[in-house]
Order: C-alpha cells, then sequence, then structure tokens
C-alpha cells in the first residue's frame, strides 16, 4: 500500500469505521488495483521482458526437485551445505544463508515491497536469478538478472506465472511454490519454514524492530530499525493448501523437511534421509 493509498484508507476508517474500511480496500486492491496492473505489466517494455523470461523459463526443469529455503530458526541446525549443488530458491534476505551454503541460491524471491524497498541494493547485488514483485519495480534498477512478477487473483495458485502473475498468500514461501511448478520441478522439499513467530501481533501490521530478530535464521535479518509486516499464519496454510493440492493433481509434490517446523500442510520428511536420498 502506497503512502497515498494509506492515507486514503486511514480518512475511510476514521470516517466509517476499520470494517468497512477494510471492505472497500479489499474491493479496490482486487477489482481496480490488480487488473490495472495486469495491463499495465502487459504493455510495458520490462513488463513484456520479464514475462518472455518467464514464457522461457517454463518447465526447464521439469521432472528435477529443488529446495525453498525458509528463513527460520531452525536452520541453525540444518547442515545448509548439503544443498550446494542441488536447484534451491532462497527467500527475502535468503542471500544472507549464501556462505552456509557454500554458493549462491540457484533464485532468490522477494515480493514484500517493504523488504525490497529496506534492501534492495543487496537483493540486486546477490549473484543469481531474482524474481521481484512488479508492484516495487520503482527500487529496482532495470537489470537482466531480474524478472518482475506480477501479482494474480487472491485465493488462486498460478500453473503459469508468465500469463498469470502470482498471489502472494501472505507469504514469499508460497510465490516460490508457483514458480517452482512453473519452472517444472516435481519435488520441492522445504527446509527452514518453521511457520511460527516469537513476535505477535495484528497479521500484516507494518512494525519497526527495535531489538535482535528472534524470528529468523540471523538476529539482524530484521533488526533494530528494519520495518516489516507481522504474518499472517491462517492465510498462508490457505496459501499452502492450494499449492499442496495442485502439485497433487499434476502428480508432483511438496514435502517438509523443515527441523522442528510447525507447519502441518505438507508430508514430513527427514532431511537427512533426504539429503542421503541423493548422495
Amino acid at each position: 500500500m502506497s503512502q497515498i493509498e494509506r492515507a486514503g484508507y486511514e480518512t475511510l476508517s476514521r470516517a466509517i469505521g476499520s470494517r468497512r474500511a477494510n471492505w472497500l480496500a479489499d474491493v479496490y486492491r482486487d477489482g481496480v488495483r490488480t487488473p490495472a496492473e495486469g495491463v499495465a505489466y502487459r504493455l510495458s517494455a520490462r513488463g513484456r521482458r520479464s514475462r518472455h523470461q518467464l514464457e522461457q523459463l517454463r518447465d526447464r526443469y521439469a521432472g528435477k526437485r529443488c529446495f525453498i529455503i525458509g528463513n527460520g530458526p531452525s536452520l541453525s541446525h540444518t547442515d545448509l551445505g548439503h544443498l550446494r549443488g542441488e536447484y534451491t530458491f532462497g527467500l527475502n534476505r535468503g542471500y544472507l544463508l549464501f556462505d552456509r551454503i557454500g554458493g549462491p541460491t540457484t533464485f532468490l524471491v522477494a515480493v514484500n515491497r517493504h523488504v525490497i524497498e529496506q534492501f534492495g541494493e543487496e537483493l540486486l547485488a546477490a549473484p543469481t536469478l531474482k524474481f521481484l514483485s512488479w508492484r516495487s519495480q520503482r527500487y529496482v534498477p532495470d537489470q537482466e538478472d531480474v524478472v518482475l512478477v506480477r501479482r494474480s487473483r487472491p485465493r488462486t495458485f498460478s500453473q503459469n506465472v508468465a500469463t498469470d502473475g502470482a498471489w502472494e498468500g501472505a507469504t514469499v514461501t508460497y510465490v516460490a511454490m508457483q514458480l517452482a511448478f512453473h519452472l517444472g520441478f516435481h519435488s520441492v522439499i522445504l527446509v527452514g519454514v518453521d511457520h511460527s513467530f516469537t513476535t505477535t501481533g495484528t497479521p500484516n501490521q507494518l512494525i519497526t524492530s527495535t531489538a535482535s530478530d528472534l524470528n529468523h535464521f540471523d538476529p539482524g535479518y530484521f533488526g533494530p530499525g528494519v520495518r516489516w509486516q507481522l504474518p499472517d499464519l491462517n492465510m498462508s496454510e490457505v496459501a499452502y493448501q492450494l499449492a499442496r493440492d495442485h502439485f497433487e493433481a499434476h502428480g508432483r509434490e511438496i514435502v517438509d523437511a523443515t527441523v522442528g517446523g510447525k507447519l502441518t500442510v505438507f508430508p514430513k520428511v527427514n532431511y537427512e534421509s533426504v539429503i542421503r536420498y541423493s548422495e
């Protein structure tokens, strides 16, 4: 939400109440803004180039497996060195894990405006192919290793991100799942998707950190002074269930190898067993 949109929402909320203001905000976002973004994406040079890149990538990794690496504290108990040589998705500030892996992830995905606004330079410097939000393009100078992804309709799972975009589902992990499907991966293995946070509050509320980060693998991930939105775990589970169902309907799978993770949507597997299976 831009500053102008935020100001409009707050004015509406004071005038008609937060419940009605939220309803109007949803109508605007889903019925006006998202379709308008789709038109702009198709007409702009950057949007057309990103769509072409996505079309070229579709099913390129058919039949292969990949790892989506979350950012949970459980990664401190996970030997990520085993993932060197695997196809991997890093999320948001996942580039902070590159040293632990022994190299960059194959892909890096970030769609939250506040993440891209605050850490855009670091994201752009990561030596890997990056999928970033179309809505945050003003924070992202044009470069060849950046693919812009537009937002799609709520509560959808995109099988073709080039034509349909991707619903964010309250978590960048869900966008990575849609990209993994689009790229053709048969098996997706989750690591570090803890699905639990020590910080509590209203879902999606924007806060500013005042202390070391206990919710992610690095205390400086969202450290003091960083703006970030509180998680919406319920909506994330809605999205994850969509991903599970679509993968299974096409004979593919998503499994969860997170050490001690709280997510129950996907079948659990042992991380060490998965790694040994590939050796």
